[in-house]
């Protein structure tokens, strides 16, 4: 599939270590509130809200505040209620991002968004924009380690998945939207919990950046953005060529 980007694995990587783990819970707690208060506080019966804990196990958010956010998300006199918001980007050079939100406060969200891709030298562009250029699809990553690639190509297809690619150290399996809840559950039957999963922008093109001050700007937006509690993910059409992946690695 087209948009597998180097860029960005280095970019999960790099946030892996260098995020606070409080901001990376508040997400979580966010997206099962969220997810909760759409399709009921029954993970068996609610797809999303399924996924959003397999994510927040993933990233070790204890069981409590798992608890404690669907109590929140079942009685309507308990905290806040979260709207989703995508927003869609240009940096200089056509490069595009896309912004997911989940936020109480659609102006706070709106103006700290424009101020991060203008203080980038970029634009907030209308609904539609950008998200024509990428593919919606669902994620699920594992490490390599887990299986040789015959064994995980043949679970991929009895899940229903659309595509499986590798690096140096994960299997990327990419389902339609539709399928992805239940490619999630037989694959999780089969390797337990995966590194990570959820739904994706995927590129339908990638841009090669081969100058390193326009890569290093795009890791400044991103940083930027991700800092925002209101942020959930962020999505580009961009790759680092060979030479600069190599040397973001050592340096991240």
């Amino acid at each position: 599939m087209a948009g597998h980007s180097k860029f960005k694995n280095i970019q999960h990587r790099k946030g892996a270590q260098d995020k606070k783990r409080a901001k990376v819970f508040t997400k979580l707690v966010r997206e099962i509130i969220t997810a909760a208060k759409i399709g009921g506080i029954d993970p068996a019966i609610n797809p999303r809200l399924r996924n959003s804990i397999s994510a927040a196990r993933s990233q070790n958010l204890p069981k409590e505040r798992i608890d404690r956010a669907l109590a929140q998300a079942s009685d309507p006199t308990l905290g806040d209620s979260y709207t989703e918001i995508r927003y869609e980007g240009f940096l200089p050079g056509g490069i595009a991002i896309i912004v997911e939100t989940l936020t109480d406060n659609r102006n706070r969200t709106v103006s700290d968004i424009r101020s991060c891709f203008t203080k980038y030298g970029g634009n907030l562009g209308e609904s539609g924009s950008v998200s024509f250029m990428f593919d919606h699809v669902g994620k699920i990553v594992y490490p390599v380690s887990l299986v040789n690639m015959d064994q995980m190509m043949e679970a991929v297809i009895e899940a229903g998945a659309k595509d499986l690619v590798s690096d140096e150290s994960e299997y990327i399996i990419y389902t339609d939207i539709e399928a992805f809840s239940e490619c999630l559950e037989h694959l999780t039957k089969i390797f337990d919990t995966p590194i990570e999963s959820g739904l994706e922008w995927v590129a339908q093109n990638t841009m090669l950046i081969e100058d390193e001050e326009k890569a290093t700007k795009l890791f400044k937006l991103i940083d930027a953005l991700e800092e925002s509690d209101d942020v959930q993910k962020v999505f580009g059409n961009y790759e680092l060529s060979e030479a600069l992946y190599k040397k973001f690695s050592d340096q991240h």
